[in-house]
C-alpha cells in the first residue's frame, strides 16, 4: 500500500527570510517582538503581496492584494521584495535533508510543500505515527510553520494538509482517502484559478460534489485537467514523486528497452549498477555507507530500497548482495522500465592492500560484512555488542554500542569475575549466616531455599559519591561486599551484603542476589 506525505509550509517564504536574518537578542533582555512581515512582486507598475506571515494574516492582509491596500490594514509592517528562486532552492535543500533521514522518494511541491513517499520506510521509526511525529517535531525545531498529512495518494495528503490545519500531523487511514476528500473545497485539488471560479458560478463548491456529476459536460467545458486531478486524489489515476539527489552524490542509471519484473533480472543490473558507483567511488577515494536503489515503473509510480553499512566499502559482491536480498520488497507492477542506484553517504576510505581480490579465502573472515547483512535485514536498532564502562558499580560497568563501534579507555578486569547474568536491580533475599560479617550459610530467593556449601569472598565496593542514589544499594555512603557462593544443587550465584558488617553507616545489613554464573 502506497503512503505519501505532504509537508505544507504555510508561511514558507516569510519563515526563510526570518531564519536568514535572525539575529542573537541583546544581553540582559529578550529580543523585540518582529514586525509582520510580508514579500512583494512587481505587478503592472505596482507592487503586490506575494507571501505573508502569520502576523500579517492576523492583521488581514493576504496574497493578492496591493501594498498601498495593505497598508490600510496596518501601515507598519515589513516588507521585502519576493525571490522564487531562492525559496524553490530552500525547499529543495529542505527535501534533500528529509531524504537523508525519512524516505528516498522526496520531491519539493512548490511553491510552500515537499513530498515523501513513506512506502517501505515506516518500519524504520517503528510505526507511521512515530515518523510523522518526528518530521513534524524537527522540521518545527528550524522555526518554520507545518502542517503535515499522509493519505494513500499524493492529492489527498496535499488537500488535507491545506485544509484541515492541525497542530499535528492529520494522518488519513489506508482506503479511506475518498471520504477523506469528500468535503473539502474544490480549490484544493490543485486546479487553475479560472477553472475553480467556474465551478462555483456552476454551484460545484465541495470535492463529493464533483465526484457524483456527469463527467462529460464538465470535461468538455473546463478540459482533462479537471478528471485528471480528482482521479490522482481518489487513487484511480498515477501521480508519480520524481525523486531528487544531491549533484554531486554518485549515480549510475539503466534503461531498458522492454520492462524488467523477474528478481533474476533485477540482481544482474543491480550488480552493473553497483560496479559503476564503486569505479566513481575509488576515483573519489571514498566508500558507501548508504545506497538507494530506485525502480522506476512504466505507470509512473517509483519504488525504493535503502541499504546501509557499518563501514565504508567498495566490494562490489557485498553491496549487491545486500540490495539484491530486498528486491522481494519491490512491487514491478506492469515492469520496471528504468533502475537508478545512488549512494547518498560516502566517507573518506582509503585504499588498501588486496582491495579488489575475488578469492574470499584471502580476506579472510569479514567482521563488517556480516554486520551488514544482519543489520538491513533486522534493523539498526536491533543490532549492538556490549563494551566495557568506566564504574565501580557492576550494574553500570557493561553498556551497548553499535556493533563495529571502537571502544577505548575502559577495559575488562579478567581478575574480577562477574556473572553472565545479571539483575536489575539486585532483589533482596534472606540470608543465615554464622556472624554478621561472614559469607551466608543459607538464602531464600524467591519463596525458595539454598543451602550454600562454597563461598570465596569478600570483595568490596564502595559506592560512588558523584552520582544521585536511584537505589539504596547505591548510596554513596554505602559499602558492598559480595560473595561468590555455591549451593548444593550446583547453582553458583553473586550475592552482596550492604553494609561492612560492623558499621551501620555503612548500610543496613541487608542481603541481595546480583547475578547467577553459568
Amino acid at each position: 500500500m502506497r503512503r505519501v506525505v505532504s509537508l505544507f509550509l504555510p508561511h514558507w517564504s516569510t519563515d526563510r527570510l526570518r531564519r536568514k536574518t535572525a539575529k542573537s537578542p541583546p544581553e540582559g533582555g529578550a529580543s523585540p517582538a518582529p514586525q509582520p512581515l510580508v514579500t512583494a512582486i512587481p505587478d503592472h507598475g505596482r507592487r503586490i503581496v506575494a507571501a505573508v506571515d502569520g502576523a500579517a494574516r492576523a492583521l488581514g492582509i493576504l496574497p493578492g492584494i496591493t501594498i498601498t491596500r495593505a497598508r490600510s490594514f496596518a501601515p507598519e509592517f515589513e516588507v521585502v521584495d519576493a525571490d522564487p528562486d531562492a525559496d524553490f532552492e530552500g525547499l529543495r535543500r529542505l527535501a534533500l535533508w528529509a531524504g537523508q533521514r525519512y524516505s528516498p522518494i522526496v520531491a519539493p511541491d512548490p511553491p510552500d510543500g515537499i513530498w515523501l513517499d513513506i512506502t517501505g520506510c515506516v518500519h524504520l521509526f517503528g510505526n507511521e505515527r512515530a515518523l510523522l511525529k518526528d518530521l513534524h517535531r524537527r522540521v518545527s525545531s528550524f522555526g518554520l510553520s507545518v502542517q503535515i498529512a499522509v493519505a494513500d495518494t499524493a492529492g489527498c495528503a496535499h488537500a488535507v494538509a491545506r485544509q484541515v490545519p492541525a497542530g499535528r500531523p492529520v494522518t488519513i487511514e489506508p482506503g479511506d482517502h475518498r471520504k477523506a476528500i469528500a468535503l473539502l473545497p474544490i480549490m484544493s485539488l490543485r486546479l487553475d484559478s479560472d477553472v475553480v471560479e467556474g465551478l462555483r458560478k456552476l454551484g460545484f463548491e465541495r470535492i463529493e460534489q464533483l465526484i457524483g456529476s456527469p463527467r462529460g459536460p464538465l470535461a468538455k467545458r473546463f478540459g482533462r485537467s479537471l478528471h485528471r486531478r480528482l482521479d490522482q486524489a481518489l487513487g484511480f489515476l498515477p501521480e508519480p514523486i520524481e525523486p531528487i539527489f544531491p549533484d554531486q552524490l554518485p549515480r549510475a542509471r539503466r534503461g531498458f528497452v522492454e520492462p524488467l519484473s523477474t528478481a533474476d533480472a533485477f540482481g544482474q543490473v543491480i550488480a552493473d549498477l553497483v560496479a559503476d558507483i564503486v569505479d566513481q567511488l575509488h576515483r573519489l577515494g571514498k566508500g558507501a555507507r548508504r545506497l538507494d536503489c530506485y525502480f522506476h515503473r512504466v505507470d509512473g509510480h517509483n519504488q525504493a530500497v535503502r541499504v546501509g553499512t557499518a563501514t565504508p566499502t567498495r566490494d562490489v559482491q557485498h553491496l549487491a548482495k545486500l540490495l539484491s536480498a530486498k528486491v522481494e520488497t519491490v512491487d514491478p507492477g506492469l515492469g520496471i522500465e528504468a533502475m537508478t542506484l545512488v549512494a547518498q553517504l560516502v566517507e573518506p576510505m582509503a585504499p588498501k592492500q588486496g582491495e579488489g581480490l575475488e578469492i574470499l579465502a584471502r580476506r579472510g573472515p569479514d567482521l563488517a560484512s556480516l554486520v551488514d547483512a544482519l543489520a538491513n535485514r533486522f534493523g539498526q536498532n536491533r543490532l549492538y555488542r556490549t563494551a566495557p564502562r568506566a564504574s565501580v558499580m557492576p550494574e553500570r560497568a557493561v553498556g551497548l554500542t553499535k556493533a563495529l563501534a571502537s571502544t577505548t579507555g575502559a577495559a575488562w578486569d579478567d581478575d574480577l569475575p562477574r556473572p553472565c547474568r545479571m539483575l536489575s536491580p539486585p532483589e533482596p533475599i534472606d540470608v543465615t549466616a554464622m556472624l554478621p560479617d561472614h559469607p551466608p550459610a543459607m538464602f531464600i530467593w524467591r519463596r525458595k531455599r539454598f543451602r550454600v556449601t562454597r563461598a570465596d569472598g569478600p570483595e568490596r565496593l564502595h559506592g560512588e559519591w558523584w552520582r544521585d542514589a536511584g537505589h539504596e544499594a547505591e548510596r554513596p555512603q554505602t559499602v558492598r561486599d559480595y560473595y561468590q557462593v555455591e549451593t548444593a544443587t550446583g547453582g553458583r550465584y553473586w550475592v552482596f551484603r550492604l553494609g561492612d558488617g560492623e558499621n551501620p553507616a555503612t548500610g543496613p545489613m541487608r542481603w541481595f542476589i546480583h547475578g547467577a554464573f553459568a
